[in-house]
């Protein structure tokens, strides 16, 4: 049935086109949930509105029972104004789907529609997901907690783009056995000392000088405490304290993340993190409490999994355009929820083409995909589902 999906090329670049032009951020995502729920009214596909958020969960159930696949697509957006002169850019000032989630929803709406109309061949059922919140690591926890993994047997998701590498050619799906992303975690560190007029400092506690020697502190834990055979990454992107440039503030905020391909390099991260941060602080008077806002664990495939992925994307798409291997990357996702509870993959299909300027980063003002290769994820999803299901 993988093959009819080309077919439904025309209709899924319009509805990602129509989902680019009302981006929407975090999990109230009204406009982009409503024009989901259209599309699955005119299919006849059942589906419930979560209740917690803008989520939506259905299934297609097959002629006969059978096992259960899980497919998911998000749809939350960024606050980032877009620039790359489409004719179907955002709508909204400064709001984009600069990580190809549109597209994501689109693939897996093309993807249903074919199973729609071939569920007489199946055996048993598909249920999907369209999930909010990934990019601040809210919408996996949510659709867990509605219900989503019940009776769930495996679960398949998918990310376009380059996040794989902008080598990779436009229309290659790479389904990789064990870790494939990092965990993320975000870091906030309050520094706080005493303010003083900035021409008799001996009066106060600089914070902006513990701040200072925190920064290049915590680049030691990489140098000196992780195994180099361990990937991790400690990066410090925002500093905030002062209000003028002769007094010394009484508090500075730093906030930074954190990636591990392993969970103890993970949590041994937060650990030093906290321990010589407040050691320092200390060191020059003032204090410093640290906050860990956990994102999500690494993303981890399941082998036998990775295995029926490949092989059914291979079919639909040919083995030329599969990969079965690539180096971990350090991105996160919070697919990694539903990888700790049920047996699945996180694919990747690129769409980097130079040609056509889609190869640019993602999270960027001018990020766009190559709408070429959207059929194709739709034919991987489906493939995947009927041999899952009909094995």
């Amino acid at each position: 049935m993988w093959e009819t999906c080309k077919e439904q090329q025309d209709y899924i670049v319009a509805v990602r086109r129509e989902l680019h032009q009302i981006p929407e951020i975090g999990t109230d995502l009204p406009e982009t949930q409503s024009v989901i729920a259209r599309e699955l009214d005119h299919m006849g596909i059942s589906y419930r509105k979560n209740r917690k958020d803008s989520g939506i969960i259905g299934e297609i159930r097959g002629t006969h029972p059978g096992k259960t696949i899980l497919l998911r697509a998000d749809i939350d957006a960024l606050p980032i104004t877009e620039a790359t002169g489409a004719t179907y850019a955002s709508k909204h000032e400064n709001r984009m789907h600069a990580c190809g989630h549109d597209a994501h929803a689109a693939m897996l709406l093309g993807a249903l529609k074919v199973l729609q109309e071939n569920k007489g061949c199946l055996t048993g059922t598909v249920r999907f997901v369209f999930q909010t919140g990934e990019e601040i690591c809210r919408g996996a926890k949510t659709a867990i907690e509605e219900g989503v993994l019940d009776s769930v047997d495996s679960v398949f998701g998918l990310h376009i783009g380059s996040i794989a590498g902008a080598e990779i050619p436009a229309g290659t799906l790479v389904a990789v056995s064990g870790c494939c992303m990092a965990s993320f975690d975000r870091f906030i560190l309050h520094i706080r000392g005493v303010g003083c007029h900035g021409s008799t400092p001996e009066k106060g506690i600089d914070p902006i000088t513990i701040a200072a020697n925190i920064v290049l502190s915590l680049q030691e834990i990489l140098a000196r405490e992780i195994p180099t055979k361990d990937p991790a990454v400690l990066t410090m992107g925002k500093i905030a304290g002062g209000f003028a440039y002769n007094v010394m503030p009484g508090e500075v905020v730093i906030e930074g993340t954190t990636r591990a391909l392993d969970d103890g390099v993970r949590k041994y991260l937060a650990k030093r993190i906290s321990e010589i941060s407040k050691s320092i602080a200390e060191a020059y008077r003032g204090t410093c409490e640290c906050e860990m806002d956990w994102g999500a664990p690494p993303v981890v495939n399941d082998p036998a999994m990775a295995k029926l992925a490949q092989n059914a994307a291979g079919k639909a798409l040919g083995k030329d355009h599969v990969m079965a291997s690539m180096s971990p990357i350090m991105g996160g996702e919070d697919f990694a929820y539903y990888l700790a509870r049920k047996p699945g993959v996180f694919m990747f299909l690129s769409s980097a083409n130079p040609e056509k300027h889609t190869d640019g980063p993602h999270h960027n003002p001018k990020f766009n995909v190559d709408e070429d290769v959207l059929y194709m994820g739709s034919a991987a999803f489906v493939s995947i589902a009927e041999d899952f299901l009909n094995s």
